[in-house]
């Protein structure tokens, strides 16, 4: 039986884990709507075009190129969302928006990647917005106990939850107090594999979008202090700033690169820095496919992804001298790629894909 399934996005402005998640949903059904607040196809290159059913009132190009400017009336236009059609399933993939449209489901799955974090952590708030922080501080508060009420209320409309790792199952708990299953977003072991014919050079790697909680200036200055090179892969509105602290003598600017060109730089790095805290990380998950161990900041979804000291190794502090620290440690070892690359393989689409089928079939 072929099911009518509807797939509920954020937004779709930016490629990262979360799309990657989406597309593999897709793969799972090649025909399923996806709703969501806008579509930037230039931006997106097309995918996920053929899909499209509905985007909200905010669908315009001012909100596509600035949209953290109107992260306020995102919840309302979530909530206005509608669908005229009922579907046999309803999946949202979330970081928190999608959770609130009004799409008509007997069943619905949400797939969640965090509770909406401009609701629940002031910090990322601060950095995420192009607001002064005083005025965080103040409206932001106000803005964000609304928000944590809404998030609490849509979080409620669903059959069943899962979480995309231990670290949100338990901010799930916290904040819903719901208990989720986990299911950990899975990487393609055919397009991010281990190539033991690739040489490593001596530069490290960082790869994501260039936001402030990724925190590549701690990554830029830890490398210059130590002499070290460094390459960054990504676009993003921090992109002038980081240039400006970097030097181009140690730190070169890779842009946005194609898996291929990807696998490639995984493989021909002597390690991925990882100084952020995140939900759970595709883009480490990716690097140790490739066999390249990874130093990252002992805390989110990098500790269900790491061992410590044989496919990676943490540092504690969210600081320069802390990661300094870490990446000394790192060159005083020897590491094996092959074994990174196998233990990554726990965490490969297909498992991820297998699994959410399971769940799938058990609610329909």
């Amino acid at each position: 039986m072929e099911y009518k399934v509807a797939i509920l996005h954020d937004y779709l402005n930016q490629y990262g884990g979360a799309e990657r998640v989406l597309e593999i949903l897709l793969e799972i059904f090649p025909k399923a709507d996806i709703y969501t607040l806008f579509y930037d196809e230039r931006r997106l290159a097309g995918k996920f075009k053929a899909n499209i059913r509905k985007t909200s009132f905010l669908d315009i190009p001012l909100v596509r190129n600035n949209h953290r400017l109107f992260i306020p009336l995102m919840s309302l236009a979530a909530s206005c969302l509608k669908s005229l059609t009922s579907y046999d399933l309803v999946i949202s993939s979330s970081a928190g928006y999608a959770k609130g449209f009004k799409v008509k489901g007997k069943k619905r799955l949400c797939y969640c990647h965090t509770p909406l974090r401009y609701a629940w952590e002031e910090e990322y708030m601060e950095s995420q917005t192009v607001f002064p922080k005083l005025m965080v501080k103040t409206i932001g508060r106000l803005v964000a106990k609304k928000l944590q009420k809404w998030d609490k209320k849509t979080a409620k409309s669903f059959d069943g939850y899962i979480a995309n790792s231990t670290y949100i199952a338990e901010k799930m708990k916290k904040y819903y107090g719901i208990e989720p299953e986990v299911i950990y977003p899975g990487a393609d072991e055919n397009t991010f594999f281990y190539d033991e014919k690739e040489i490593r050079e001596e530069a490290y790697l960082m790869v994501g979008r260039l936001v402030h909680y990724k925190r590549f200036d701690l990554g830029i200055r830890a490398c210059e202090k130590l002499g070290k090179n460094l390459k960054i892969v990504g676009t993003g509105p921090e992109e002038e700033g980081l240039k400006r602290i970097a030097n181009p003598k140690h730190v070169e600017f890779v842009g946005r690169a194609d898996d291929e060109r990807l696998r490639s730089l995984y493989n021909g790095a002597r390690a991925l820095i990882f100084p952020q805290t995140e939900d759970f990380g595709l883009v480490a998950v990716e690097a140790q496919m490739c066999g390249l161990p990874i130093i990252a900041l002992k805390s989110g979804g990098a500790k269900e992804i790491i061992e410590e000291e044989k496919t990676g190794v943490f540092f504690e502090n969210q600081n320069e001298d802390s990661l300094i620290e870490a990446i000394k440690k790192f060159e005083g070892k020897k590491w094996d790629g092959a074994y990174i690359s196998a233990r990554a393989k726990r965490f490969s689409k297909n498992i991820f894909k297998d699994k959410m089928k399971e769940i799938i079939n058990r609610y329909l």
